[in-house]
């Protein structure tokens, strides 16, 4: 037994053997192409500035927006340390996000569950989708005020209807005859959608994470444009309004890192959560 048993395993072992090499070269790859294109963009960009092709007052230039970012954490902002603008729209950005996803779940699994629920609300829900944005945030600063309240509004109902709509779809996608069986089983209503229907879904609902924390960032930043007095998107408003592309380009910067900091928190959190998901083929990863 062990004689041919020997044989017939090393063929696999090599072929994981093979699997792992192309894997870590193709991440080397990846990671060498990254830093290589920000070279040349950053190289670009400072070299267009600095020869006069690109005009600096309007576009900055890396050098100085990086000066700008170690002014800020050394010395501080106009708004006070930097750490409290960074914490201030933290606080926003998880409240809104951590709202809007718990109702955006809610009213998705339940509309998903009742059809005759979401008949009924269906124009209702289209309706207020199509309202831009930018409208309800103007009209939270108007009926809450500008205090955290506005921010976490604005915040929650980009986020809101992202979470809503893929958690409505997940639920709508379940295989009719697994719920079948498990009604022959005798699951109740209570069972069916707590043990079925929600981790089914859960991949639609934690993709929908991935897009929504940025924009209950987007959320929280607009809100401060219409009236604060810290936070990252009034450093920017204020950057703006002194003509200080630098410091708008800085405060952009923060944005970014804080988004792909929570970006790669939520990859970590779906792959946790997710474990029985099959891995994602090498070839189609982005």
């Amino acid at each position: 037994m062990a004689a041919t048993t020997g044989p017939a395993v090393r063929p696999v072992t090599d072929l994981a053997a093979k699997r792992a090499r192309d894997a870590r070269r193709r991440r080397w790859t990846v990671n060498v192409l990254r830093v290589l294109f920000a070279v040349v963009w950053l190289g670009s960009w400072e070299l267009t500035t600095r020869l006069g092709w690109v005009d600096k007052f309007f576009f900055s230039q890396p050098s100085e927006i990086v000066l700008r970012l170690w002014v800020w954490i050394t010395e501080g902002t106009a708004l006070g340390p930097l750490w409290e603008q960074v914490l201030v729209t933290m606080e926003e950005t998880v409240l809104g996000f951590i709202l809007g996803s718990v109702l955006g779940i809610l009213v998705g699994v339940a509309l998903g569950r009742i059809r005759l629920l979401s008949d009924v609300l269906s124009p209702y829900i289209k309706a207020a989708n199509s309202i831009p944005r930018v409208v309800l945030g103007a009209l939270f600063a108007i009926s809450l005020g500008l205090d955290l309240r506005s921010k976490v509004a604005t915040a929650a109902i980009l986020v809101f209807f992202v979470v809503f709509f893929n958690a409505f779809q997940g639920v709508r996608e379940v295989d009719r005859n697994l719920v079948a069986n498990a009604r022959i089983l005798g699951a109740d209503n209570r069972r069916l959608t707590t043990e079925i229907l929600i981790p089914s879904a859960l991949s639609w609902i934690l993709a929908s994470l991935h897009t929504s924390f940025g924009l209950a960032l987007v959320g929280a930043v607009v809100g401060e444009l219409f009236g604060a007095t810290a936070g990252v998107g009034e450093l920017i408003y204020s950057a703006e309004h002194l003509f200080d592309a630098a410091g708008v380009f800085a405060g952009m910067l923060l944005l970014a890192a804080i988004a792909l900091i929570a970006e790669y928190l939520i990859t970590a959190l779906e792959n946790r959560l997710i474990r029985w998901r099959p891995p994602v083929a090498t070839e189609t990863r982005i």
